[in-house]
């Protein structure tokens, strides 16, 4: 009976959450992080990784920008509503790649799984406008990283919400426009083979998974 209780909470959470307006970015809400040597020197892009993590009480955000994903932020993920974006350079060509843990591994977060898509697909604009204002500085030195493409990885244990998405040029996506959408399934052969020419992120984020689970 307890377990029930706790997914009908968690729904009815997730449901408050897509029925709302999208969250209004607040640059006072704001709290940026530099971890590891140099992050700050803007003399590269890659590696470059952004965790975002959303208190639900106090509607802070906490950016942190590092040269690798900051466990310890992302530490119980598949509760959370926790974003990590990092930048990939690919023949010569840059893109952002953002991951999102819509459920998975606990079952009963199955139930909630269409709504947590759903919220990040709402939100995040508001995810993209928080790496563009606590990274300022990198895109005023490479104003050309606004016009790469953002692919969005959407983790999840049910198969129909396991999948890739396409939302443009980070200057639209940032604004909720999310252009000619390509969405498409992840873990087939064929879709592995299509994303390695925009580098695909499984290695890192098998990993990560296995680590957080």
């Amino acid at each position: 009976m307890m377990k029930i209780n706790i997914g009908l909470v968690r729904i009815e959470t997730q449901a408050a959450k897509l029925l709302g307006p999208p969250a209004r970015f607040e640059a006072s809400k704001l709290k940026v992080v530099f971890i590891g040597e140099g992050m700050d020197k803007y003399t590269g892009i890659v590696p470059r990784t952004y965790t975002l993590s959303h208190c639900d009480i106090t509607a802070d955000l906490t950016l942190s920008v590092s040269n690798a994903i900051n466990l310890d932020q992302l530490r119980g993920w598949y509760n959370k509503d926790d974003v990590v974006a990092e930048w990939k350079k690919v023949k010569e060509e840059m893109f952002l790649h953002v991951h999102c843990h819509v459920s998975g591994p606990n079952p009963m977060l199955d139930l909630v799984a269409e709504f947590r898509y759903h919220i990040f697909t709402k939100e995040l604009p508001l995810v993209l406008k928080a790496v563009l204002h606590g990274d300022s500085i990198l895109f005023k030195e490479h104003p050309e990283l606004l016009e790469t493409l953002v692919w969005v990885y959407f983790h999840s244990s049910s198969k129909k919400y396991n999948r890739v998405e396409c939302w443009g040029p980070l200057k639209d996506a940032a604004q909720g426009n999310q252009g000619d959408q390509m969405p498409s399934l992840l873990g087939t052969g064929e879709e592995d083979r299509r994303l390695e020419k925009w580098g695909s992120p499984k290695s890192i984020f098998q990993a990560l998974v296995a680590f957080l689970l």
